[in-house]
């Protein structure tokens, strides 16, 4: 089963109002995005982990940087880092490299939110490939994957004039 199969039955098996769409080929956040004729700010780009408790999935706006500092004061591990392209392709063998879905109880990994993408009313996401996205209500999102949420985002602008 696909990823992108995976999704679709995971939130139909609960119930969830989404929406599905697909796109033409995008492989980076923004490029997605603009595919989606939605602000960067609205697609939500998942992001691995990996420290000495294992890994998870840190998901920020696509407009974004992650501070790894403070992700890593959050979950208590000043040494974590992104995960490699061949632990994602371990961790997702279903999943395009780079497209994975920000729900981690398909994949027994703990989710992280930014407090921005917290305060959204509906979100959208990679579902496996560079051409699905799911777009569903920021509250149902969270009622499935029950995320810890933080303040780890960096506006990709501000860092660039930095």
């Amino acid at each position: 089963m696909t990823t992108l199969e995976r999704v679709l039955e995971f939130l139909d098996r609960n119930h969830v109002c989404y929406a599905h769409t697909k796109h033409s080929l995008a492989f980076t956040a923004m490029e997605v995005a603009f595919a989606e004729h939605i602000s960067p700010h609205k697609l939500a780009k998942t992001v691995v982990y990996a420290g000495a408790q294992g890994y998870g999935l840190a998901v920020l706006p696509a407009d974004c940087l992650i501070d790894m500092a403070t992700l890593g004061e959050f979950v208590n591990d000043p040494f974590i880092r992104l995960g490699t392209e061949r632990e994602l392709q371990e961790l997702f063998p279903e999943c395009e490299l780079g497209a994975m879905p920000p729900l981690g109880n398909l994949f027994n990994l703990p989710v992280i939110v930014d407090s921005s993408v917290d305060s959204l009313e509906f979100i959208a996401f990679n579902a496996g490939t560079h051409r699905d996205v799911i777009h569903m209500h920021t509250a149902l999102f969270e009622k499935l994957t029950n995320p810890a949420v933080a303040k780890f985002a960096i506006s990709a602008v501000a860092q660039t004039i930095i």
